[in-house]
């Protein structure tokens, strides 16, 4: 794998997070159902596992920077998994809509899951780390770069979103209201 293709690759993935951040808030938006802590921590580790496909596509692809994602998605599947847990008792509803029969927490933990091992099958091609002594590492195109501002876009309204939600306290377990819009 060359190292253009590994950085579309990147570019792709990015574009994947980007895709679960914006679902996840649109049904924030558009179903009104706010969502939870572990929801939250769950869509941080969303863009925290973005963070090496943004170096990839700014430095050229690095085994750190794979590695970095890699520890985001153990730790979001850590959550999702903890999540689902606590909703696995037979009768138990769950939280919030499901989607094709799977509340977003088990997509979350799909994802993750997912993202593991893709994570860990890019890195056994090593020639995408090999330096070109030639040329410097050239400018990401604007595949790559809107990809990047997308996910960064995304992830700030998401932040925005959570301090209204929250506020500057804890979040509530079960939220029903944005605590720094409330009258």
């Amino acid at each position: 794998m060359t190292r253009a293709f590994a950085i579309t690759l990147n570019a792709l993935s990015l574009y994947a997070v980007a895709l679960v951040l914006a679902a996840a808030f649109a049904a924030q938006l558009v179903l009104r159902e706010l969502p939870c802590p572990l929801c939250l921590l769950q869509r941080l580790q969303f863009a925290v596992l973005a963070i090496g496909p943004i170096l990839n596509v700014r430095f050229g692809p690095r085994p750190s920077h794979y590695a970095l994602s890699l520890l985001a998605a153990v730790a979001g599947a850590a959550f999702s998994t903890r999540q689902v847990l606590l909703h696995i008792m037979p009768g138990d509803a769950g939280y919030g809509t499901a989607l094709f029969g799977y509340h977003y927490y088990t997509w979350a933990l799909i994802g993750f899951a997912a993202a593991i091992v893709l994570l860990a099958a890019i890195l056994l091609f090593d020639r995408q780390f090999e330096q070109d002594t030639a040329a410097e590492q050239p400018a990401p195109g604007a595949f790559a770069a809107s990809a990047v501002w997308l996910v960064i876009g995304l992830t700030a309204l998401n932040v925005v979103s959570t301090l209204l939600e929250c506020g500057f306290g804890a979040c509530a377990d079960n939220p029903v209201v944005y605590e720094l819009l409330k009258r």
